[in-house]
Order: C-alpha cells, then sequence, then structure tokens
C-alpha cells in the first residue's frame, strides 16, 4: 500500500460536475493498494499519513502533523500508482490489487482514518473517472509505503 501525499490549502474531487469531496488546508492523499495489503499495512499507513510530520511549526520548521493542526484529509483512490514502470513504454496494472480487493481495502482505510483522525476525512468516489483539483502547499508532496 502506498500514497502519494501533498500538502494543500486546498482540495476536491468533482465527479460527473459535482463535488463529492473536499477539504481545506490539510493533506491530498493519493492511495495505491496493491495484492496482500491488509490490517497492518491500513494501520502503518493510516498512522503515517495522520502522523507524518510536513506542517510548518512557528519556526517554519516541517514538525507538525496532521494530527497536530487538525487540518483536513481527502482519501482518493488512485490504482495507477500501484502499476509497475520499471521498464518499457506502457504501465503494467499486474502490481495493482484487483478492484474488488482494492475497493475493500480503500473503505477499510477510509474506516480507520476516520476514527483516528478528530477532523474532516473526504474521500473520492471509488472506480469513478474524477477530477481532483489542489493547491499544493509549498509545494510539498511525498510518497509514503506501508
Amino acid at each position: 500500500m502506498l500514497a502519494l501525499i501533498q500538502r494543500v490549502t486546498e482540495a476536491r474531487v468533482v465527479v460527473d460536475g459535482e463535488t463529492v469531496g473536499a477539504i481545506g488546508p490539510g493533506l491530498l492523499a493519493l492511495v495505491g493498494v496493491e495484492p496482500g495489503d491488509g490490517p497492518a499495512q491500513i494501520a502503518k499507513l493510516g498512522d503515517r499519513l495522520l502522523r507524518y510530520r510536513v506542517f510548518s511549526d512557528a519556526d517554519g520548521k516541517m514538525n507538525l502533523s496532521l494530527a497536530d493542526t487538525g487540518g483536513g484529509l481527502l482519501l482518493v483512490s488512485q490504482f495507477t500508482l500501484a502499476a509497475d514502470t520499471r521498464s518499457g513504454l506502457r504501465p503494467s496494472f499486474s502490481t495493482a490489487a484487483p478492484p474488488v480487493e482494492a475497493e475493500h481495502i480503500f473503505a477499510e482505510m477510509v474506516d480507520y482514518c476516520r476514527a483516528k483522525h478528530r477532523s474532516s476525512v473526504e474521500t473520492g468516489r471509488f472506480g469513478a473517472n474524477m477530477q481532483v483539483g489542489l493547491i499544493n502547499d509549498g509545494p510539498v508532496t511525498f510518497l509514503l509505503r506501508a
């Protein structure tokens, strides 16, 4: 399981012209589910999303986490993130979990984060053609693996 996280001043997901998830300051996390991911990976990545220190403290240093700031978290399922791009000119998706498995694991990740985070946890719509809009703050972007 992996997540590409971006510190944002705002982010939203639109499906068929309708905003289905939106946050103000916080993190946008594009989440890729790989075969075999389960409760251990959900807990590890969920905790890292909430406690990874990417927000500035009073001295301007990245010492604060989402849990510290109370910012929003926008989780977006992103199967292409789990693609194998090591060779060739076309990605292979054999390293991404099958859709039924991925949807279940992603839903558990959303539930985990909602149970642990005192602020807003929003999502896109699994399997939909989503338009993701964001203002990356910094820019600050990291790839996390569970």
